[in-house]
């Protein structure tokens, strides 16, 4: 019974680990195509404006 619980545990965490690094990288990424689209507009902001 023991080892049940023990395996159960041990697949819950390490899919919390993986769930953590995909949220962790897709959080990045995302933050670093906003600091560029950003960078982009204010660069263009001559442009936009009229």
């Amino acid at each position: 019974m023991n080892e049940k619980i023990y395996k159960t545990m041990a697949r819950c965490g390490a899919g919390s680990i993986a769930l953590g690094i995909i949220v962790l990288v897709t959080g990045v990424a995302s933050g670093i195509l906003m600091l560029v689209s950003g960078a982009r507009l204010l660069k263009r902001k001559a442009e936009i404006t009229f």
